[in-house]
């Protein structure tokens, strides 16, 4: 069956202290689940898309979570692999202060980190209306590298868009290791996200608005340029589009950029014109901000519309 969006990733079991201190005096953690595919495929789904997320997790309590978790928002989850050889891997969450989020992985030879081009589907790819992958899943291993590729070349071959996050990640791999990774995804997708730092992985430029231009040249149609609170920059249709922050109180920042992507591809995937995609990315930016967790607080229309007109702090 045909799907609007098709990911593919490591999606792991989450846990975080539920009050603000060093996770080492936490007395209990909450559970979850968090992986920034995953997070774009619920974020997608909940805008009213049709989304499969793929990927392996392990015959365990954890994977049988993301599985449930997933498959409760509305992913597709018939592609996902049970590995019985490899657990589901594990993401600590730290809220240090109110301001420092510290995040660890135990992902090392997790079920996740086995994916294989065997793991795509195929069909499944053709038929989508756009493949999102990041930079994450490319730097799990070589097999989950050649993964990408195959989901990307599948994709190219029968033109479908590719999205790619490139989402680096300094515990999987250093900068250079990640330039080497991501050039030749850049190079073959679609749309890319970034940001300012990681822009400059593969690209040269001053500042968000060049950033931006730079990433087009090696290949992408459209680059947007994640700069947190300060907004978004985006060279599309050979124009530059600045896409302005929601003033929200932070929560969580975690999560904040997936939410963006996948506010972005829901518009995109509907043909609306890039000022409208811009500004739903942003809100669902602004809204997966203010509550904990990775994707809790990721927006449905409704709540776009709420944002967007709302005066008063209280909706009666």
């Amino acid at each position: 069956m045909a799907t609007d969006l098709v990911t593919l990733g490591e999606t792991m079991a989450r846990l975080e202290n539920p009050v603000v201190g060093p996770l080492r005096h936490a007395r209990s953690l909450d559970l979850g689940v968090a992986g920034a595919e995953s997070n774009v495929a619920i974020g997608f789904a909940r805008l009213g898309g049709t989304a499969t997320w793929c990927g392996r997790v392990g015959d365990d309590e954890f994977g049988r979570l993301v599985r449930t978790t997933l498959a409760g928002e509305g992913v597709d989850v018939a592609h996902v692999v049970t590995d019985p050889a490899a657990p589901t891997a594990l993401m600590f969450k730290e809220r240090r202060s109110g301001q420092l989020t510290r995040v660890q992985y135990y992902r090392s030879g997790s079920a996740g980190s086995r994916l294989a081009p065997g793991d795509v589907p195929h069909d499944l790819v053709r038929a989508a209306r756009v493949l999102h992958v990041t930079g994450i899943t490319a730097a799990l291993g070589a097999d989950a590298r050649r993964a990408v590729h195959d989901a990307v070349d599948t994709a190219r071959a029968a033109g479908v868009p590719v999205s790619l996050d490139l989402n680096y990640r300094k515990a999987l791999c250093t900068p250079e290791e990640a330039g080497e990774l991501l050039r030749p995804l850049v190079a073959r997708a679609d749309v890319v996200f970034a940001t300012e730092q990681e822009a400059r992985l593969v690209a040269a430029g001053r500042d968000a608005a060049e950033l931006a231009t730079a990433l087009t040249a090696l290949g992408p149609r459209e680059a947007l340029v994640k700069r947190g609170a300060l907004g978004a920059v985006a060279h599309c249709d050979g124009g530059v589009f600045d896409a302005p922050p929601h003033p929200v109180a932070v929560v969580d920042p975690v999560g904040a950029g997936d939410a963006f992507a996948a506010g972005y591809l829901a518009e995109f995937v509907l043909g609306r014109p890039v000022a409208e995609r811009l500004a739903t990315a942003s809100a669902a930016g602004a809204y997966a901000v203010t509550v904990p967790g990775d994707w809790e607080g990721l927006p449905n229309r409704a709540d776009l519309d709420l944002l967007r007109s709302a005066d008063d702090a209280v909706d009666r």
